[in-house]
């Protein structure tokens, strides 16, 4: 195991110097660019042929980057890819070094090498929930732009409510960005889509597709959009209640991490030798550590899951 570790922590290295040495030339051939004042660029070398190559994995590569836009993150898919992997080399080499098992070797790189996606899950819940309870009022004001503007065009009614400035919280990013790719991205279905990933609640599937008749049929959805409203009206306190017990589901993530670093902590205060020898030198000890770490990352990913059911 130790040989496994010892290749990641090579692979991992050369990677980086790798990275660095490619970004460094890269930062040169611009300057060089500059000065020559050219502006094609070779669709070549090992850069292209790889991100060509991940885009042949469509289902991967389009939640990835409907992901990122949902979260306006300027990260792309195949550098997030490149991270994941860079961490994943890490913990296996840092997990063969600390814990010096097969079991902790895999576990560790693991927890590292899937933390990126889950940090972006995390941060899509959290944005799902700032948006849920300014979902109503943003609904609102379209369906009075949208009345008068004529009901016939939407996509003038999402300028107008863009335009009025009154969206609450991040709502005013969600219909601006709708608004942008509605505009210029060329695809309806896709621009609703993201919309849907990005509020993540039964109302915002409802929403999109009355917006979605409208913009392929063109008839007026102001019917629809009435009952829309009615229907959210009548079950505010019940979202208020689904709020408070993904509020509840949130806290119940990261008790276990704080009764760990109690635990942890306490001992540390009141025997150090014994602490560090128990956590850190015996095997047993780092098995522990590992175990609570696993437990900690799966009710962790609990948690997004039941939020994720509970919108």
């Amino acid at each position: 195991m130790s040989n496994l570790s010892a290749a990641a922590a090579a692979v991992l290295l050369f990677c980086l110097l790798a990275i660095s040495l490619y970004h460094a030339f890269y930062i040169w051939s611009n300057e060089q660019r500059l000065i020559s004042k050219l502006s094609y660029r070779a669709k070549s070398g090992w850069r292209y042929r790889l991100a060509l190559r991940f885009k042949r994995n469509e289902r991967l590569h389009l939640h990835l980057s409907e992901l990122m836009e949902a979260l306006q993150l300027k990260i792309r898919p195949g550098a997030f890819v490149v991270l994941s992997v860079l961490l994943l080399l890490a913990g296996v080499a840092s997990g063969g070094l600390f814990f010096q098992s097969v079991k902790g070797t895999l576990l560790f790189g693991l927890l590292l090498g899937a933390m990126p996606y889950t940090v972006l899950r995390a941060m899509l819940v959290h944005r799902r929930m700032q948006t849920q309870m300014d979902f109503l009022p943003a609904i609102e004001l379209f369906y009075q732009c949208y009345v008068v503007t004529g009901e016939r065009q939407v996509r003038i009614a999402l300028q107008r409510t863009v335009e009025e400035r009154r969206l609450l919280g991040p709502m005013q990013s969600v219909f601006e960005q709708l608004y942008r790719n509605l505009s210029v991205r060329g695809d309806d279905e896709a621009s609703l889509r993201l919309m849907a990933a990005s509020l993540g609640h039964v109302w915002a599937d409802y929403f999109v597709n009355i917006l979605r008749v409208a913009l392929v049929e063109g008839v007026p959805v102001t019917d629809g959009l009435k009952e829309l409203l009615q229907d959210m009206r009548k079950a505010r306190r019940a979202n208020e209640q689904e709020r408070n017990r993904l509020l509840e589901i949130r806290v119940a993530n990261f008790s276990p991490i704080l009764f760990l670093a109690l635990y942890i902590g306490i001992n540390l205060k009141y025997n150090k030798d014994n602490s560090y020898y128990y956590y850190v030198i015996d095997p047993q000890g780092r098995d522990m550590l590992l175990n609570a770490m696993v437990l900690i990352f799966a009710s962790f990913l609990m948690g997004l899951w039941l939020s994720r059911k509970k919108m």
